[in-house]
């Protein structure tokens, strides 16, 4: 028998996800929303037999959702929620089409009752499983990527409100964040709200970049300039003409590197190594740190005047525990992840551990979570995911400050990272954060190194 789809609107993120678990437990599928607007995005791409829907949410009332559906021709049986001040409310949404209400605190007997009536109510009348499909109304759906969720808390608005702002125009744009908080998703957001969404989306990691190497990956070079030059070669600016190229931790580039940049980024010319005429780029750049790239201006570390050519915009990146309300969906969201790579079906989250998760602090952000919960599934016993499976503790203590020299382009940078790794314990995130080097790039010298 094909399970029930149902779609949850509730702003409450706890008390959604506690709905979601145990509603799955009861054998439905579950997709959840928070918002007006991302419920009617989700009733567009998917196909529900029932919607619960809070009476209150953030960006309006729950009867507008009613309203909205009907306009669409799309009439699901639609169960309000409500406190019990708010009843008179519901009695009214009922009147308007709402099928029934449910008042909170919520007796799960009672609601599994009334959905399953509202469902045979459904069935009869031929009205579920039903979804929008008109072409105008997919029209109004934002290029939201299916592999990263934006999240709902005003941090998350913040930021997509300044991606949105800034993805139509040339700007060069700098991303301004800590290890793990998504800075290469939002250079890519970027681009696919761009006018340029249809050209090549270049990425390049400047802490993996070797600083005689350097002019070559971004310009390209002619068979033969240099010993080891064995073919033609594109750059990086080629490769991206017409799109936009993505410097990432931008401030590992070495000095003399900066001054071929920036001449490039003011010419929009760039002559490949060996050659003596030179290609002209049409290229949009944005360009991400985790440092202080002001700092290093004080320092003699990195050029005035070319942070001030790439940083015409700057976006802060804002760390996993400031988007204390997204902390559950990225949880959720990491979960369906997960059970798709590793073929498993974990419902959800145990009580217990959606409190640990809620507290933790994320030192490690967005890509400490993922590969915490990834872990997780893989672990997990039974269908819920317990809190000695997160391998988390809430009072884990900071280890006290180590001194290791920060990593810069330079001939002890091996050993280096080797001292990092040992003062640590061979954990590659506290050693990145001592390095002050993003993890991605710690990892991929390693390999350069053979470490």
């Amino acid at each position: 028998m094909t399970r029930k789809r149902l779609l949850i609107i509730e702003d409450d993120a706890t008390f959604s996800l506690m709905l979601r678990t145990w509603l799955e437990k009861k054998g439905f599928d579950v997709a959840v929303s928070s918002t007006l607007s991302q419920s009617k995005k989700l009733l567009l791409k998917g196909v529900f037999d029932l919607v619960l829907c809070d009476l209150r949410l953030p960006d309006g009332e729950g009867v507008e959702v009613l309203e909205w559906m009907h306009q669409q021709g799309c009439p699901l049986p639609l169960i309000m929620m409500t406190h019990y001040a708010d009843i008179q409310s519901a009695v009214q949404s009922m009147k308007l089409g709402a099928c029934d209400y449910v008042s909170k605190p919520v007796n799960p007997d009672i609601l599994l009752q009334k959905i399953n009536e509202a469902l045979v109510t459904a069935v009869a009348a031929g009205t579920q499983n039903k979804t929008v499909t008109a072409e105008s109304n997919m029209q109004q759906q934002d290029s939201e990527s299916p592999e990263y969720l934006e999240g709902e808390s005003e941090a998350a608005r913040q930021l997509y409100n300044y991606v949105r702002l800034v993805a139509p125009t040339n700007m060069s744009v700098l991303i301004n964040g800590a290890s793990g908080t998504g800075k290469e998703y939002v250079a890519r957001r970027i681009h696919e709200l761009s006018n340029r969404s249809a050209a090549p989306f270049i990425a390049v990691d400047c802490g993996v970049i070797m600083k005689d190497l350097a002019a070559s990956e971004f310009f390209g070079h002619k068979k033969g300039s240099f010993t080891g030059a064995i073919e033609d070669k594109t750059g990086a600016f080629v490769a991206a003409n017409g799109g936009t190229i993505f410097l990432d931790e931008i401030g590992n580039l070495g000095y003399d590197v900066q001054v071929q940049l920036l001449r490039v980024l003011q010419e929009r010319k760039v002559r490949p190594i060996g050659s003596n005429s030179e290609i002209a780029v049409d290229v949009r750049l944005v360009a991400a740190t985790n440092e202080d790239l002001r700092m290093a201006i004080k320092e003699g570390r990195f050029r005035e005047d070319l942070y001030h050519r790439i940083n015409e915009f700057s976006i802060k990146m804002p760390l996993l525990c400031e988007r204390e309300d997204d902390i559950l969906y990225f949880a959720d969201f990491f979960l369906d992840k997960a059970n798709k790579e590793l073929g498993r079906d974990i419902v959800g989250f145990s009580p217990e551990a959606v409190q640990l998760i809620r507290q933790y602090t994320w030192p490690g952000n967005l890509r400490q979570m993922a590969n915490v919960v990834k872990r997780a599934v893989l672990l997990a016993q039974g269908r819920y995911i317990a809190p000695r499976e997160l391998d988390i503790e809430v009072n884990d203590a900071v280890a006290a400050p180590i001194s290791v020299t920060p990593l810069r382009d330079s001939d002890d940078e091996r050993q280096r990272i080797i001292e990092a790794l040992r003062v640590t314990g061979n954990n590659k995130s506290k050693a990145a954060e001592l390095l002050q080097i993003d993890r991605k790039t710690l990892y991929n010298k390693m390999k350069l190194y053979g470490l």
